[in-house]
C-alpha cells in the first residue's frame, strides 16, 4: 500500500503497472471513489488526460481529489474482491451504492441433525445445513413454512428430540406432528419425511407427487388405510401448491434474472429470483442521480454489490447486456458459490422472455418510486419551510429513551428516508454509562455513540434532520454532543405533545418559544410518525431487555450449570421454587446431573436464600 501527497505529475509517473485498486480522496482524507483496474497506471491516468470528453460527474470528482492511494493485488479477481470490501466499508460518494443493505431471509434445513427442523435465518453458515431462498419478504417465507407444515408434519418446537419425552403435545392431537419426541415416529421415518420436504423446496414437486402416490398405493395394498389417507391428503396439498406457483422452466433451474429501466436521472434495477424453475420473489433497487452512469457500469456495480452480501448464488444469472470484465465476475461469483456460475445475455427464446418480464417489472417499479419521490419531496419541502430547516430532510433519524426508574435503560434510533421507514438502518442502544433515571444524560450517551459510529465511516450515511422525542432538556443534551464533536451544521428538533395531549410542539435549538404544528398537516403527520416509531422501537427493546433480566435465575451464577442443564432442571422440577426446596438426592436424580453438581447447586441456592 502506498499513500502520497497529491502531486499530479509525481503520482502519475509512479503508478504501478499491475492489477489493483485505487482510492481517490478529497479533503480530510475522505474517500470519494474506489475503483479497480487491470493496469493501475493506465486506468488512473485516464481520469486526467487532456482533450478527453469527461462527463460532469468525472469532472466534479477530479476537481475534488487531493490524494490517490493505490493497493496492488496479485490478480484482477483479488482486485475485484478488495474493491467490493472497500466500497462496502466506506460507501464513497461517487460509487454506485445499493441502499438496501439488509440480508434477505432464508430457510435453513439442518439435514445433519438427528431430527432436522426448519428455521428462518438471514445468514448462511458453513455448517452442513441446506439453505433455500432468498425470500424477499419474511412474511412470504413464513407463509411457505406454514404451507410446508400443512403438507408435512414437521415439529415447530425447540425441545431436544430424543424419543424419551413422557407425553406428546397438542400438535400431535391436531395431526401437525407425529411426536418423534416420544418415539412415536422413528428417526428413519423422520428422515424420509425430510427428504420429501427437500424435494419440495428444490422444486421437484412432480417427482415428489409420484413418490407419494407410489407409497400411498403400497400402504393401501397393505391395508394400512389410515396411512394411505394421510398420504392422499399430502398429494392434494402438494398439487394445490404447484397450481399456485408460476412455472418459468421445465428444467427446474435455479437462476436470477436482472434488468434495468431508466427515466431522467433515475434508474431501477430489478431482479427475479427463480428457484426450481419457479419465481419465488423479486426485488428492485431504486438508484438516483445515475444519468451519467452507463448501463454496463450500472449492471456491473449491481452484480458486485448485490452478490457481495447475498449468500445464495444460482448457477445462472441472466443480464440484459454484455458487461466488461465478464470472465473476472464469473470467476468471483463461482468462488463465492463454490461451483461454476455463468452470466448469460439471452437474445431469443425463454431467456429473452424472462429478461423482458424483469424489464416490465423494472419500468413499473421505477414509475412507482418516482411518484413516491415526487409526493414525498413535496411533503419534505413543506416541512423544511414550516421549521426553517437548513436542508431538505430526506433522511430523518428519530431517537427515544425507554427505562423504568433507570433500570434496563435503552435507546432507539429509527430512520425515515424520503418519508418512508427504512427499518434496515434502525439501531438499538443499551445504556452503559448512566446510572439512575437521567433521560438527558442517556440521550447524550446515545448521540455520542451514534456520532462516533459516523466518524468511523460505517455503512450508514448521516442524517439531514435529527428528531428527539422530548423538549428543551433532551434537545440541549443532543446539541451539546454535536458541538463537542464539531459536527457540520445539521438540523435538530425536539417534538413534544401539548399539555392537552392534542397538539404537537417543536423545539428548535436556541429558540425560546416552541412552534405549534398545524393539526392534520402532512408535515405534522410525518414528524409524529417518526417520533411514535422511535418510541415503539425503544419500548419493545426495553421490554425484551427487562424480560431477559427477570428470567435470569441464581442458577446462572453456578459454575458448571450451563443453559442445557438449567433448562433440564427447570423442566424436571417445574420452577425455581421447587428446585430450591429439593434435597441433594432429588437434584442428583434429575437429568444430566450428578452428586457433586447437585451438592454445588444445593449449597449455592441455600446461600442465595
Amino acid at each position: 500500500m502506498q499513500v502520497k501527497p497529491f502531486d499530479m505529475s509525481a503520482i502519475l509517473s509512479t503508478l504501478p503497472k499491475g492489477p489493483g485498486v485505487y482510492l481517490m480522496k478529497g479533503s480530510r482524507g475522505k474517500i470519494l471513489y474506489v475503483g479497480k483496474a487491470k493496469v493501475l497506471a493506465n486506468r488512473v491516468r485516464s481520469y486526467f488526460q487532456s482533450g478527453g470528453e469527461a462527463t460532469p460527474k468525472i469532472q466534479s470528482l477530479v476537481s475534488q481529489i487531493t490524494a490517490i492511494e493505490t493497493m496492488v493485488t496479485a490478480s484482477e479477481l483479488e482486485a475485484l474482491i478488495l474493491e467490493n470490501n472497500l466500497i462496502k466499508r466506506h460507501r464513497p460518494k461517487y460509487n454506485v451504492i445499493l441502499r438496501d443493505d439488509k440480508n434477505y431471509p432464508l430457510l435453513r434445513l439442518a439435514v445433519k441433525d438427528d431430527f432436522p427442523r426448519l428455521e428462518i435465518v438471514r445468514r448462511i453458515k458453513k455448517d452442513g445445513a441446506l439453505y433455500f431462498g432468498p425470500y424477499v419478504s419474511a412474511g412470504g417465507l413464513r407463509s411457505v413454512v406454514r404451507l410446508l407444515r400443512k403438507i408435512f408434519p414437521i415439529p415447530n418446537c425447540t425441545i431436544l428430540i430424543d424419543g424419551k419425552a413422557d407425553r406428546h403435545c397438542i400438535e400431535f392431537e391436531i395431526k401437525r406432528c407425529l411426536a418423534p419426541c416420544t418415539g412415536n415416529q422413528s428417526k428413519a421415518d423422520y428422515h424420509k419425511m425430510i427428504a420429501q420436504v427437500r424435494m419440495f423446496l428444490e422444486g421437484k414437486d412432480r417427482a415428489l407427487v409420484k413418490t407419494l402416490k407410489k407409497t400411498m398405493a403400497a400402504r393401501a395394498d397393505a391395508l394400512d388405510f389410515e396411512s394411505a389417507a394421510r398420504l392422499r391428503d399430502q398429494v392434494k396439498r402438494v398439487e394445490r401448491a404447484m397450481e399456485q406457483q408460476r412455472v418459468t422452466s421445465s428444467k427446474m433451474e435455479d437462476q436470477d434474472v436482472i434488468a434495468l429501466a431508466r427515466k431522467g436521472t433515475a434508474a431501477d434495477v430489478q431482479i427475479l429470483f427463480i428457484r426450481g424453475g419457479m419465481v419465488i420473489g423479486r426485488k428492485d433497487f431504486f438508484l438516483e442521480d445515475v444519468a451519467e452512469t452507463p448501463d454496463a457500469e450500472l449492471c456491473t456495480a449491481f452484480l458486485q454489490r448485490f452478490y457481495h452480501k447475498e449468500g445464495i448464488i444460482p448457477k445462472t444469472i441472466m443480464i440484459p447486456l454484455a458487461v466488461p470484465d465478464r470472465s473476472v465476475l464469473e470467476a468471483w461469483l463461482s468462488e463465492r458459490r463454490g461451483a461454476a456460475v455463468h452470466l448469460r445475455t439471452p437474445s431469443r427464446g425463454k431467456g429473452l422472455g424472462l429478461i423482458r418480464l424483469a424489464e416490465e417489472n423494472a419500468e413499473s417499479g421505477l414509475d412507482g418510486h418516482l411518484k413516491i419521490r415526487e409526493g414525498g419531496e413535496a411533503q419534505l419541502a413543506a416541512l423544511q419551510e414550516l421549521l426553517g430547516l437548513k436542508r431538505l430532510p430526506r433522511r430523518i433519524e428519530g431517537y427515544d429513551i425507554s427505562n423504568i426508574m433507570g433500570t434496563s435503560a435503552v435507546g432507539s434510533m429509527v430512520v425515515f428516508e424520503n418519508g418512508k421507514a427504512k427499518k434496515a438502518n434502525y439501531r438499538h442502544f443499551r445504556i452503559k454509562t448512566i446510572e439512575g433515571s437521567d433521560d438527558f444524560a442517556m440521550m447524550a450517551e446515545v448521540m455520542t455513540r451514534r456520532i462516533e459510529a459516523l466518524k468511523k465511516g460505517g455503512e450508514d450515511q448521516g442524517p439531514d434532520l435529527i428528531l428527539i422525542d422530548g423538549g428543551k432538556g433532551q434537545l440541549s443534551s443532543v446539541c451539546t454532543v454535536l458541538e463537542k464533536f464539531g459536527q457540520p451544521p445539521m438540523d435538530v428538533i425536539g417534538l413534544a405533545k401539548e399539555r392537552d395531549d392534542r397538539g404537537e410542539r417543536v423545539f428548535l435549538p436556541g429558540a425560546s418559544e416552541a412552534i405549534d404544528l398545524p393539526l392534520g398537516a402532512p408535515a405534522t403527520h410525518l414528524l409524529m410518525q417518526v417520533r411514535d416509531e422511535a418510541h415503539r422501537f425503544a419500548v419493545s427493546y426495553h421490554r425484551k431487555v427487562r424480560s431477559k433480566a427477570m428470567m435470569a435465575t441464581p442458577l446462572q451464577e453456578i459454575e458448571g450449570i450451563g443453559p442445557v442443564r438449567r433448562k433440564a432442571l427447570l423442566k424436571h422440577f417445574g420452577s425455581l421454587t421447587k428446585i430450591r426446596a429439593a434435597t441433594v438426592e432429588d437434584l442428583a436424580s434429575a437429568p444430566s446431573m450428578n452428586q457433586s453438581l447437585a451438592q454445588r447447586i444445593f449449597d449455592a441456592l441455600q446461600e442465595n436464600g
